[in-house]
């Protein structure tokens, strides 16, 4: 599944990174600490994170992932937008929470 489909899915808010929402999704990973996402986090992840902050996108370009994924009503950095946007990594923004969003995610077949 294509990141913009997932985006449209959800009623997701696009924050950054638009012109790389044709990214694949191949898996789902959800943690907030950044190490074990660095150390584990499968390549093609829709990372779901309440972070908000630029490091996020480092991370999700060390892993390769398709998206990072905001849950919470949590909001990111101007400096994070503005990185993610020079690296090209959608960052998207999702106002429930972690653990539905992930329920979402597998009802699309994604992790199974």
């Amino acid at each position: 599944m294509k990141v913009s489909e997932f985006v449209e899915f959800c009623k997701m808010e696009v924050a950054a990174g638009e012109k790389s929402l044709e990214n694949e999704i191949l898996d789902g990973y959800c943690c907030d600490l950044l190490s074990e996402v660095m150390g584990n986090a499968p390549v093609g992840s829709l990372w779901m994170t309440v972070h908000g902050h630029q490091n996020i996108v480092g991370v999700a370009l060390l892993r390769d992932m398709a998206a990072v994924v905001i849950t919470g009503g949590h909001d990111p950095d101007e400096e994070t937008i503005e990185k993610a946007n020079k690296e090209n990594i959608p960052v998207l923004l999702y106002e429930g929470s972690t653990f539905q969003l992930c329920h979402k995610l597998f009802e699309k077949g994604i992790g199974k």
